[in-house]
This record gives structure tokens, sequence and C-alpha cells, in this order.
């Protein structure tokens, strides 16, 4: 390469750094000021450095199969803070994709006809409390996801964080643990303890750190708490009776649980979330294992139809299991786990059908837990109804991860080296690995594969439920 090829290629790298920091500030300033965030396919430009935007514009071409760049996505992110909208949810790439294809030439009027209901919309959502009642893994990942999505605190807000004890040294621990993951790296913030006042500071905010051995045993009102969130993560109370005892603490007024729940709805956002959200106190967000194969079957029954299926999860080891051999209450289950792959049950095949309850009956399911720490994987092996081919069951996979009610769970993945690790912190539930589907040579059957971060991925199904039943959900264009 000559010296000169070589300088324009880097003059023309600089001006896309430059087009990429022009873009971060505007997203930054829809979000501090106008409570709007904008995402790209999906993938967040919140907090990104500028080579990552960059790289998320090179993705936005392979994944719709059209020249999206900076060049075009910037123009059309100045005209929607121009427009005043607010309170919204913008898929920059969408609505650049519908730019490009309806063949707009004014990008300001194309953004004032396509958001019109999102302009000059002067009412912001009312703020909702939110108090984490438990602590650990998916705890934390909520409380990071609260205040990492406050932005301008107009949706949920985190309040308190009940565990048992709330001495010094839990506090102290709590913070520590709070602040680094081994799994998901360090917390983009600050967390400082306030032990004078049981509190932690999570950037600048205060948050009060509660001791109690019950549900029904907090007067929230007594910390300005009203009308609050409870989302349990303890794993100890999982049924309607149970999870009702939180409704008895004055300042609650509905509870989700992180788990799948009994005489409870079960749901999967974006698949089944559409009941009674008003006259429902308590609700379930199901398994991380449900939230994943859930999106994907549900494509499947309406396109192709499903005789009969079997899941299998391979799934990364839990808290559950011993660190060593030692007793345990469940077969395998109290073998080493960062040593052997463990076949244990899930009830993963038939939770499903409370939210597609046309296939009761056709699933079988079982799961084998192994030596990561984090990321699963779920196999699909699925009798179809309708004769099918490869092409089509990858094109309507992505289709429906690029338009419809499930672009926010559904993660088509194009790559052919696609490994566990690489999902660690995809919000996505279901990533869809399309290199590796399979279809018979008669069209009838089909194995799917269908990754999750069994964390994070159902961390953010678990946020985008309780912003749905606390009705602080903005308006969305995907």
């Amino acid at each position: 390469m000559s010296a000169t090829n070589y300088d324009n290629q880097l003059a023309d790298w600089i001006i896309k750094e430059k087009a990429a920091t022009e873009l971060t500030n505007i997203v930054s300033k829809l979000r501090f000021e106008n409570s709007t965030e904008l995402v790209l396919f999906r993938n967040k430009l919140v907090d990104q450095n500028i080579s990552e935007v960059l790289n998320l514009h090179i993705y936005a071409r392979e994944f719709v199969k059209q020249k999206i760049t900076i060049k075009e996505t910037l123009p059309i992110a100045q005209a929607i803070l121009n427009a005043r909208v607010t309170s919204a949810k913008i898929d920059l790439g969408k609505l650049t994709s519908d730019f490009m294809q309806e063949g707009g030439e004014n990008t300001e009027s194309f953004v004032t006809e396509k958001l019109g209901k999102f302009i000059n919309n002067d009412k912001f959502l009312e703020p909702k409390d939110v108090i984490l009642y438990g602590f650990g893994r998916i705890g934390r990942l909520v409380a990071r996801e609260l205040i990492a999505q406050e932005g301008s605190g107009n949706q949920l807000r985190l309040r308190a964080i009940v565990t048992r004890n709330n001495r010094e040294s839990d506090i102290t621990k709590r913070a520590s643990l709070l602040r680094t993951d081994s799994v998901h790296g360090k917390f983009p913030g600050s967390v400082l303890e306030d032990v004078e006042n049981n509190c932690l500071i999570i950037n600048g905010r205060s948050v009060h750190m509660i001791a109690a051995n019950s549900p029904d045993s907090v007067d929230y009102t007594n910390y300005g708490i009203e009308n609050a969130l409870v989302i349990d993560n303890t794993g100890a109370f999982r049924d309607y009776e149970a999870l009702s005892l939180h409704l008895q603490s004055k300042g609650v007024a509905k509870v989700l649980l992180t788990a799948p729940g009994k005489g409870v709805p079960n749901i999967v956002f974006g698949v089944n979330h559409d009941i009674d959200v008003e006259n429902t106190k308590i609700f379930s967000a199901a398994s991380c294992t449900t939230n994943a194969i859930t999106p994907v079957l549900e494509i499947i029954v309406k396109k192709l139809g499903v005789e009969k299926g079997h899941i299998e999860t391979i799934h990364a080891y839990t808290n559950d299991q011993n660190l060593v051999d030692n007793m345990h209450n469940k077969f395998r289950r109290g073998r080493a786990a960062a040593l052997n792959m463990v076949i244990t049950e899930t009830g993963a095949g038939k939770a499903v059908t409370k939210a597609i309850p046309s296939l009761s009956g056709k699933l079988t399911s079982s799961a084998i837990r192994v030596p990561t720490p984090n990321a699963s994987l779920a196999i699909l092996n699925i009798t179809t109804k309708k004769v099918t081919s490869l092409q089509e069951v990858n094109e309507m996979m992505r289709s429906a991860a690029l338009e419809g009610k499930l672009v926010e769970q559904i993660r088509y993945s194009i790559s052919n080296e696609l490994v566990s690790s690489d999902i660690v912190g995809d919000s996505c539930a279901s990533i869809f690995d399309s290199p590796a589907t399979q279809v018979s040579a008669d069209g009838k059957s089909i194995v799917l594969y269908v990754w999750y971060d069994n964390e994070y991925g159902y961390t953010r199904q678990v946020m985008r439920l309780a912003k749905h039943v606390s009705n602080v959900r903005r308006n969305c264009y995907y």
C-alpha cells in the first residue's frame, strides 16, 4: 500500500470518528434533556466509545444488507434532536433503513412524519419507585440496569435494597459485589457506602439498605417510598400466597418475581405480556431459559406449526450447585460444578406452554449444566407441521429480529465463529445462531441453536416487564 493510500484511509477514518463523536453527543443530549434513548438495531449507543459506535454500524450493514454508515445515521439523529422528540426509545438503525428504502430526501421532514406522535410530547412519564428484595446475581444486575437506564429519572428509580442484615460489614460487602463482577466486569459508575444512614450512594443517588426477614415486615413509607414495585429475586417466595406478603408492607403496589411462579402470570415479555396490568398485582418473569426459547418458538408455531419437539439446554452452572463434591438434595447437583457436565431437570418445556398454550403436551426438555459461569445454549429439535427449508427458517428469524414485536427479544447472528463468551452481556433474550441451523431432507425436522446470557439477557427481560407493569414504557420506534 502506498503512503498516499494509507494517508487517505487515515483521513477517512478520522472523519468517521468525528461524526461518531457528534452522534454520541446527540445521544447524550436526547437521553438527559428529552428522556429519549437511541439504539442501533437494538444495540445500545449510550456510554459506547467511538470505535464501538463505528463497529455497530458495520454490524448494521451486515444485518439489514444496506449500506448504513455513520454518514447516514448522523443526520437522522440530528433531525430527531431538532424535532424535540421526548419520552421515546428509537432504533436509529431502523429509522435510517426506512429513510433509505423509502427514498427519502429531507431528513427533517421524514423524521417529523415518522415520529409525529413523539414530538412536543411534554407529558413525561410518572416515575416508579423500585425495591429490590434480595441482592444476589440477578438482583445486582437489575440494580446496575436500573441506574444505567434511569437517565433523566422519569421511569424506574431504585430506592431500596432489602437483605437479611444491614450491618456495616454487610453494606460494605454489598457495595463491593456491586462494584465488581467476575463475569460482567466493573460497574461503570460510583458506589459509596453511607453506613451511618444505612445507604449505598450509587451514582449520586441514595439507596436505602433495609434489613428484613419477612416480605410483610417493612414500612417503606418511612423511607419516603410510595406505590412501589418490589422485584423479588431471592428465590425463596415463589407462589401467590408467599408473594402476597409483599403487598402487606406499606408503600408496595406490585410485585415482580424473577423466577417461575405458581398461581401468578408467568410472562415472557414480547410474547404474552398483553394482560390486564392495572388489576394484576403479582407477576413472574418466568425463567431465563423460558425467555430464551419462547420468542423463537413463537415464530415457528406461527409460521410452520409444531407437531412435537425436544428442548435441550446446555446451561452454565449456578449457585445452587456445589463447588466441590458434597451433599445436595437433588440428584447429580452435588458434584463439583466447575469440573463436571451434569445432567439435570428443567421445567422450560412445560413453562413455555404458559406463554404459548398450543404447545401443551408437545415438548419434552432436559438440561446439562456445564463448567462455565455464565452463558447458555438451547437446542430446539422440532418436528414441524409444514415443510420448510434452511433458507426459509433463517429468513423468518432474521425478519423477526428486524421488524415486529420480538425485535428486542431475538438477535440474529450471522457469525460462523460465535461461542459462548461472545454473548455475555447481550441484551436480547435469544441469540439465534443462523449458521448452525439444520433442516432435514424432507423439510419436516429442524434443529435450532439459541444462545442466551442466562444472567444479563434475562435481566433485560425483567427490566422490560418491570417498565410494562409500572406503566413507564416509553413510545418505541423499532
